[in-house]
């Protein structure tokens, strides 16, 4: 797989190790590299010096030929108009963008080119929210623009999927259960697959089914 990383901070620099590590194919773009705090060691990571807001610097990166981008910088502006130029100039797959403040999220969907957005706010507070809510819907994760979304309930006494089985929860067709965790064991869902308390529950939505999958999750 084909990576380009805008911005090598610490967010892009670990990023970018990681997956040439992983075997992929990752290049690198800092209009300062003398300002970057360590150089990422690993071979397979090419370095460009430019500004990646720039549509020749990314036709020298040859974005058309990128399988994923993603837009790390520490600027919020700076990674729209990335994953904007990576979308409608480029027609890249997946692009990834990096979201520096929290009251910027809602700007970060499809009309930028941006199909999923990274917060770590928002991602520590839905962790915190998930440790310590029983019978909620807790958001983890958003897909597509926002559309579509990973969330989780930890089933509580009074749930209308206690003692049912996935097959008959009558879930909507916009929703379906990934996975269950059941006392700190992840359960490959199957259809006979039969809900207890405390089972946690991960789903993947979207937002028209949000409220059947509550209704039909979390107690009253």
């Amino acid at each position: 797989m084909r990576v380009v990383i805008a911005g090598a901070g610490a967010v892009g620099t670990f990023l970018a190790e990681d997956l040439a590590s992983s075997g992929h194919d990752v290049l690198l773009i800092e209009k300062n590299l003398s300002g970057i705090e360590r150089v990422p060691s690993a071979a397979a990571i090419k370095l460009l010096g430019a500004d990646a807001c720039e549509v020749d610097v990314l036709q020298r990166a040859h974005l058309e030929d990128a399988d994923v981008v993603v837009a790390a910088t520490g600027d919020d502006e700076d990674n729209l108009v990335i994953s904007l130029l990576a979308k409608q100039e480029f027609a890249v797959p997946r692009v990834i963008a990096r979201v520096n403040h929290p009251k910027n999220h809602w700007l970060f969907n499809e009309t930028w080119g941006v199909d999923i957005a990274v917060s770590t706010p928002h991602l520590l507070s839905a962790l915190v929210e998930e440790a310590v809510s029983v019978g909620a819907l807790v958001r983890l994760l958003h897909f597509e623009g926002g559309n579509t979304r990973l969330v989780e309930v930890t089933l509580a006494e009074g749930s209308p999927a206690l003692a049912r089985t996935i097959a008959d929860m009558g879930l909507p067709r916009e929703a379906t259960v990934v996975a269950v965790v059941r006392e700190g064991r992840v359960v490959v869902p199957r259809g006979d697959t039969v809900l207890d308390i405390g089972d946690e529950v991960i789903l993947l939505v979207t937002g028209e089914s949000d409220d059947e999958v509550r209704r039909l999750l979390v107690a009253p």
